[in-house]
Parts: C-alpha cells; structure tokens; sequence
C-alpha cells in the first residue's frame, strides 16, 4: 500500500468521524481528525459540540505523547484564531507533528488559508485537497451559511405513488408510515428550524417538534404574509414552550401582529413585494441568526417557492404505496421550471425502503464554490 492510498483510509476515517457531530456542532462545520503513524491510527476525536474542543485537539489527547512526528489527516483546515477554544495550530506544533494532510481549505474570514500557512512556516509538511469533493459534500451547510449568508434548505415531503400529498379535501393524516415518519423527528431533531406555510398549519394543526427530542430544539417557522395564524393553533399554544417564528409581510395587519406577539410568537416582518423577494429577506434573516439547516416540511405552494428560488439544497422524499387520484394537491406547486434541461437533479440520490414507504434523499446538484464569504469574522466560534 502507498503513500496515497494509506492517507486516503485515514482521511475516509476523518470524514466518518466528522459526521457524528451533525446536529451539535453548528454553526461550526463538522470535522474529524486521525493521528496516524504508518497505516496505525494512534488518536481520533471530532468536534463533538459547539464551543467545545476541535476535532484536532481530541485526537492529539488520544494520541498523547505519540503525536510527536505523526500525521495529521483532517476533512478541514486547523484553525488558526483564538474563538471558544484556542488555535488548533498552536496544538498541533506543540504536540510535535511532522506532516498534516487536509481535505479542503476553511472560507472562514479568520481562517482562510492562514492554518495552513502558520504550520507551512513552522517546516510542517502539507498536503491540501484529498477527498475535497467529498469534504465539501460534507461541509455544504457550512459553507452555503459563510458564502451566501443563508441556511441551508432540505425539503421534505411524503406522497402517494400518484405525487399527491393529501386527499382532495386535504387530509393528509397518515400518507406515510410509521417508519418514515421516525425519520422526520429524526431530521427535525437536527435542525435548527422547521418552516410550513400558513395554509399547512390551518390544515394540519401541526407540533412540528421533534418526538422524541434531538440534539437541537429547532424553532417553528410558519410563513404567513397576512399574520393570519388562528391564536387556538397548537403552534401558537406551546409557543412558551418551544420558539414559534412567524414571517409576515410589510402589509399585515399590526393589530394581527401583536396579538401573535403577546401569544408569545415571535414576528418578523420580511419586506418585499413578491414571495419570492420575501423569501429572500426571510432567508437573510435566518443566516443573520446563523441558523446553519432549515427543514421546510410544506405545503406544496411555499415548497414551491423554495424551487423557483433555487433555494432546495437537499431533498428528502418519502413515498407511500397508495393512490388518491383527483385534484389534490401536490408537493411543489409555484411557477416551476419550463424546460426540462433546468430540473433539478439530486446527486447519487440514495434508495430505501422503510415499512410499505420507498424513502429517497440526497443533495442537489449545485456548487457555491467562488462566493465570497459574507459572515462576518467575529461570527463563528
């Protein structure tokens, strides 16, 4: 076995490591590490949670006194600035490494290269851009949230083998199965929002909490451009006990607004004159609170939305071996594309059966790579 292909398992390793800290780490991407002598892994950690050590400070423990003229393999860049915890750099140097492989440079402002070029000048040698796609693929959230300033977006939706997502009267109780609704709580656990339109909410009177709880307590996001939302909803009622977000527009009614407000809602007022340009506002709002995975559950108009926006990052699917027929509604109405060639594709889309449900996700096939960095400096720990 090579060179290469030795840093090659070991970056493999890295990148199964950083996935454990979905859902805790963020707004910090998710990173693993491996010390490595030979084909020997002698230390492995990722970040675990956010403000807590960095994946390169939780290998080196492991590794201890070993670390000293070892390889580093990580997915990221060490960082190189004093945050929550101190510089990876300094720990890096000080345990003695003598060689540091990395999957992808971080776009952070304060990191940007300057990891890499602080252990370049202490006689360190390094290696950039093993496994980069599949690190970028990984980093994705992260990297949308510091090039764009927006979270990033999963759709989700369950309909029946004849794309409906309700009955003609709009019932929609159960299209999906126990199994797939399992998941559900699962992605809503993990994320930092959960977002429906108005209409959903009306319709389905929906928690959208994650049962049982995941390791982040997203908020309830329900855009509502008259501040419409009924007092009695089920949202509304447990608002003191899990954040509701409304998204209103400049023209609703302020006396709607405060009574939202006094329920215990929090209201924001997206400017604009078009869905689409309220969208965008609400979305820029939600990076500015860097919120890193915002899960839009429906309906089929605000999903929508999403797509003609260009705003669906990953997308998750789950459909029921039933039929409803009849003009029921669908998942994705808005605009929509008019040429084939502009769908949407996801990229390796994965297949899996869950109960009767066909479960079918993956991440859209975009890039963001070029974008300059729009979060600020002092924005990230």
């Amino acid at each position: 076995m090579d060179q290469r292909e030795i840093d090659l398992w070991h970056m493999r390793r890295a990148l199964e490591l950083a996935v454990q800290g979905q859902g805790h780490v963020e707004p910090n991407p998710m990173v693993g590490c491996v010390i490595v002598r030979g084909a020997e892994i002698i230390g492995e950690g990722w970040h675990r949670r956010f403000g807590g050590p960095h994946a390169e400070v939780e290998a080196l423990r492991m590794a201890g006194a070993r670390a000293a003229g070892a390889t580093l393999v990580v997915n990221l860049e060490p960082c190189c600035h004093l945050g929550k915890t101190p510089p990876c750099t300094n720990a890096i140097l000080k345990a003695g490494i003598s060689r540091v492989v990395i999957a992808q440079r971080d776009p952070f402002p304060k990191v940007a290269g300057g990891g890499i070029a602080r252990l370049e000048a202490a006689g360190l040698e390094v290696s950039v851009g093993l496994l980069e796609d599949e690190a970028r693929q990984l980093a994705g959230p992260f990297l949308k949230l510091i090039t764009l300033g927006r979270p990033w977006v999963i759709a989700k939706w369950a309909m029946t083998l004849d794309g409906k997502t309700a009955t003609r009267t709009g019932e929609s109780r159960w299209i999906s199965s126990p199994e797939s609704r399992a998941v559900v709580h699962r992605l809503r656990g993990r994320v930092d929002a959960v977002m429906v339109g108005r209409r959903t909410a009306e319709l389905d009177d929906p928690l959208l909490t994650a049962r049982p709880p995941g390791p982040r307590t997203p908020a309830r996001i329900v855009v509502d451009t008259r501040a419409s939302l009924s007092l009695e909803s089920q949202l509304v009622q447990t608002a003191q006990d899990s954040p509701v977000i409304v998204a209103v527009g400049e023209t609703s009614d302020p006396a709607a607004r405060a009574r939202l407000t006094e329920a215990g809602c929090e209201v924001l007022v997206c400017p604009g004159e078009t869905p689409a340009e309220r969208l965008d506002a609400l979305l820029a709002k939600l990076g500015r609170r860097r919120m890193t995975n915002l899960l839009v559950e429906g309906g089929g108009q605000l999903a929508g939305s999403f797509l003609d926006a260009g705003q669906i990052d990953e997308v998750h699917l789950f459909l029921a071996p039933k039929l409803l027929g009849g003009a029921a509604p669908t998942p994705l109405a808005g605009e929509g594309l008019a040429h084939m060639p502009d769908a949407l594709r996801l990229d390796r889309p994965v297949v899996e059966q869950l109960g009767p449900d066909v479960y079918i996700h993956g991440r859209v096939e975009k890039d963001v790579e070029g974008e300059e960095p729009r979060m600020n400096a002092d924005e990230r720990e």
